[in-house]
């Protein structure tokens, strides 16, 4: 088996050179104990060269240290909501949508005002522009937007970063269960990797509700972890749906209309 995995694209306004620098960015709390990220050897516009991964087992054991790590590579904190990794301003492309980090000029001062507008009213013009999303449908994710925008729904960070001060988490951004590959290499001291990011400053309740999005194995016992290690804010169960919509509607977005009815029923306890 060849020990590297290469990933090729044609950039249309983003570049493999923002996953290569997303990748590193997470990568720079793994000496503190944060998560483990495959390792880059080499990135281009167009070609983006990593560390082959040995697929291995959703351990009950290493899914503890996982929700561990996660906890720490949050801690590891970002500037602003949505900031990009270190050294790069551009846009993340996923199957051919771009997805805009923030500059620092243009940073919300909350939570929620960053979400409603740089990931709920994004997507939705996405969304709309698609034909994935009525009139009339939008009007209940620009509700949740509204809300979103007032404060309605920001919550403390968890423990690790409430306790320190960290007011932004350093996220991955798109951490559903494909994202997180179990890893057999006897090397790795938690036995997963985190792949494929869209890393940038946010909520660190965003990544765990991605991860419960699309299903993952051992989910139970990773969150458990991490609220062990980083206690969750009240309530966090009850804003899982509302951090799912961003994905949702970037899905309408990137997929039509299969995932509209998904996304709305998301929105509307929000809205």
């Amino acid at each position: 088996m060849k020990d590297t995995f290469t990933k090729r694209g044609t950039p249309q306004g983003a570049s493999l050179e923002g996953e290569a620098a997303a990748l590193r960015w997470l990568a720079e709390a793994e000496p503190a104990g944060g998560m483990p990220v495959v390792e880059v050897l080499s990135a281009s516009p167009y070609e983006l060269v990593e560390r082959r991964i040995v697929s291995g087992t959703a351990s009950a054991a290493a899914a503890e240290r996982v929700g561990a790590a996660l906890a720490v590579t949050h801690a590891s904190g970002a500037p602003w909501w949505g900031a990009p990794p270190d050294g790069w301003q551009g846009a993340y492309l996923i199957d051919g949508s771009a997805t805009p980090t923030v500059a620092e000029r243009d940073a919300a001062g909350s939570w929620g005002a960053f979400f409603a507008e740089w990931r709920i009213m994004a997507y939705l013009r996405q969304a709309r522009d698609a034909g994935s999303v009525s009139g009339d449908e939008a009007k209940v994710f620009e509700r949740v937007a509204d809300r979103l925008a007032v404060g309605a729904y920001d919550a403390p960070q968890p423990g690790l970063l409430d306790s320190a001060g960290v007011k932004v988490a350093r996220i991955h951004g798109d951490l559903w269960s494909g994202n997180l590959m179990w890893d057999a290499d006897s090397g790795n001291h938690v036995g997963a990797v985190l792949i494929d990011p869209m890393a940038h400053g946010g909520h660190a309740e965003t990544d765990l509700a991605m991860l419960a999005l699309f299903g993952c194995q051992q989910l139970e016992r990773i969150v458990a972890a991490y609220d062990e290690a980083s206690p969750l804010a009240d309530g966090w169960r009850d804003r899982v749906r509302l951090h799912q919509l961003a994905p949702l509607l970037h899905h309408c977005a990137l997929f039509g209309r299969s995932y509209t009815r998904s996304a709305l029923a998301a929105a509307r306890p929000y809205a």
